[in-house]
């Protein structure tokens, strides 16, 4: 399976949407608070063009907001 890693913040509906959905389909990932991590922050902003949260990587893909269509394929979720 591909690393999946979400650049989130705690208040963020649609992030939690993110995580509940991998946490449904038994998807591990790794997790980076935006919101007090600087240099998370700064790699999210490198990766993706964007301040806007989730950002989410699947391998070298990557998903700016909570796309679940496009997670499903990327992670082979049907």
């Amino acid at each position: 399976m591909k690393e999946v890693t979400i650049y989130s913040t705690p208040t963020c509906v649609f992030c939690n949407a993110a995580k509940s959905f991998f946490k449904q389909n038994k998807i591990s990932f790794t997790e980076h608070n935006v919101a007090t991590d600087l240099k998370r922050r700064q790699e999210m902003v490198e990766k993706s063009g964007q301040m806007g949260v989730p950002v989410i990587t699947v391998g070298d893909d990557v998903i700016v907001g909570f796309d679940e269509p496009r997670l499903k394929e990327l992670v082979g979720v049907k």
